[in-house]
């Protein structure tokens, strides 16, 4: 078996391989399937299987291939996110009383992939509701990092980002409203895009028993998963676009160019820390390595700008902005309870914990405040690009840390180099990029003492998606980028 056909090849490397007939669609699928058989009864990151369409879809790809045709994902095996509905498989978000729960038809970015010739082999495991950086559920069970079972493959596409670390198909499609692409990507060492907010449709995303009906909800995206970036340009170009429903409001969107096609050409702020966060020795040493390694490369580099955003206002508009949203269905006993505890904040105590409290019990004219706000943030980020291309820094504090499956997350403490921080705080880091919709790459850079791997995210302009995405590969050609976990 060659490198362009090996379990761990890149979509990009497996099309080549199938248009050359070095290898068959259902060649592709089959071994796919044999490596999540013999692998995923201790990572358990295949949730639900549905390998018998997936050899169809592979048959039909072989027959097209034969024909001569020329789709972007003909043939290549992947998974995706159990979040998405897909006809006749389960869609549960974690839910048990939603175990049940059969879709009736593809979400439209799985119509899209499937037009595509992707070759989808199941669904990857998420934790209850798509709340957390770990992934288990009382339905599917605990989701493992291939790199260390005892730790968490992140989330909440920490199935998907298993899936590919662990060699199960070259993609995966994923979501995100709190880092829940980026983060399973840096946990898993694979690479992972969050669109520019809108860009990709999201109807079919949902949780069950509601209509597949287009999505309105804030903040949250989808976007591919993948182990290496030119795979992520060649699957976002694939389910991008706006919903077809809403063909007749007149709008489309359309993405730019990379700004530039040579490391040397890109300006780059870096960013290091935050100020209401510590960040782990190994994941400071990965953002100075990269730096200097950029630097040798000729990139523009900074450290510091005065355009830069207040990061701590923007974390605290952001936290109380998502919870708002995610508390929006709480009942209302909790409702009143949230009430009766934010009646108690003192008005100077604007600690996150405190502002995710607040956001619990928003009103919608505070709403309508923040999301001024947040527009006036946008205006800022809109200043900055227009003097660097993109900005690097963490995704999340720490590499994978162990399994922590206290049901209360805000009693979770996360352990920062022998410091321990609030769990849901982690929640910073990718809100910088969340908060105002800016399109966010996460890259494997490298790997901590512990065999852990380490990434970090590029944030780029509004709507230029592929400028990211372009220094992602980049970055990945002059340094390297995935490497596989050891027995897999």
């Amino acid at each position: 078996m060659t490198a362009s056909t090996s379990v761990f090849a890149t979509a990009t490397e497996m099309s080549a391989a199938l248009k050359a007939r070095q290898v068959s669609a259902v060649e592709l699928a089959e071994q796919t399937i044999a490596q999540i058989e013999k692998h995923d009864a201790k990572v358990n990151a295949v949730c639900v299987r549905d390998f018998e369409r997936g050899l169809d879809a592979a048959r039909a790809a072989d027959a097209a291939l034969g024909r001569g045709e020329a789709r972007p994902l003909l043939g290549i095996p992947m998974t995706v996110k159990e979040s998405f509905n897909m006809a006749g498989l389960p869609t549960t978000w974690g839910f048990p009383a939603q175990k049940d729960f059969i879709a009736q038809e593809d979400a439209l970015a799985i119509t899209r992939v499937k037009d595509a010739g992707g070759v989808i082999l199941g669904k990857t495991n998420v934790p209850l509701g798509l709340g957390d950086w770990q992934s288990y559920n009382d339905i599917y069970g605990t989701t493992n990092n291939p790199f260390d079972l005892g730790r968490t493959p992140g989330g909440s596409s920490g199935g998907s980002s298993a899936a590919l670390a662990a060699g199960y198909g070259a993609l995966s499609l994923g979501s995100d409203i709190g880092g829940s692409l980026r983060v399973p990507g840096h946990y898993c060492g694979v690479y992972a895009h969050k669109p520019t907010f809108s860009l990709v449709a999201m109807r079919g995303h949902t949780p069950p028993p509601f209509p597949p009906l287009p999505s309105t909800r804030d903040l949250s995206v989808i976007g591919p998963m993948a182990r290496c970036a030119a795979d992520l340009a060649l699957t976002l170009d694939v389910i991008a676009g706006p919903d077809p429903w809403h063909e007749g409001i007149g709008y489309q969107l359309a993405l730019p160019p990379a700004r530039h096609s040579a490391l040397k050409e890109f300006r780059v702020l870096i960013l290091d820390a935050h100020p209401l966060i510590p960040i782990a020795a190994s994941v400071r040493e990965a953002v100075e390595t990269m730096t200097a390694n950029l630097t040798r490369a000729g990139v523009s580099i900074a450290r510091a700008s005065p355009l830069l955003p207040d990061l701590a206002d923007g974390a605290r508009l952001y936290m109380r902005m998502l919870i708002a949203l995610i508390e929006a269905a709480a009942t209302p006993d909790a409702y009143a309870a949230n009430q009766a505890r934010a009646a108690k904040l003192d008005p100077s105590d604007i600690s996150l914990a405190a502002e995710r409290l607040r956001g619990a019990v928003l009103s919608h004219r505070d709403w309508l405040t923040a999301d001024a706000g947040r527009n006036r943030l946008r205006a800022q980020w809109r200043e900055l690009f227009k003097n660097f291309d993109a900005v690097i820094c963490p995704v999340m504090p720490t590499p994978a840390y162990p399994q922590d499956h206290e049901p209360d997350q805000n009693k979770r403490i996360l352990e920062i180099d022998g410091v321990g921080v609030p769990y849901v705080d982690q929640l910073v880091w990718p809100g910088i990029a969340t908060l105002p919709g800016l399109p966010a790459t996460a890259i494997p850079v490298a790997m901590s003492k512990q065999g852990l791997p380490i990434g970090l995210q590029i944030l780029g302009p509004w709507l230029e998606d592929r400028t990211p995405i372009k220094l992602a590969g980049l970055i990945e050609r002059e340094f390297g980028g995935f490497v596989a976990p050891t027995g897999y």
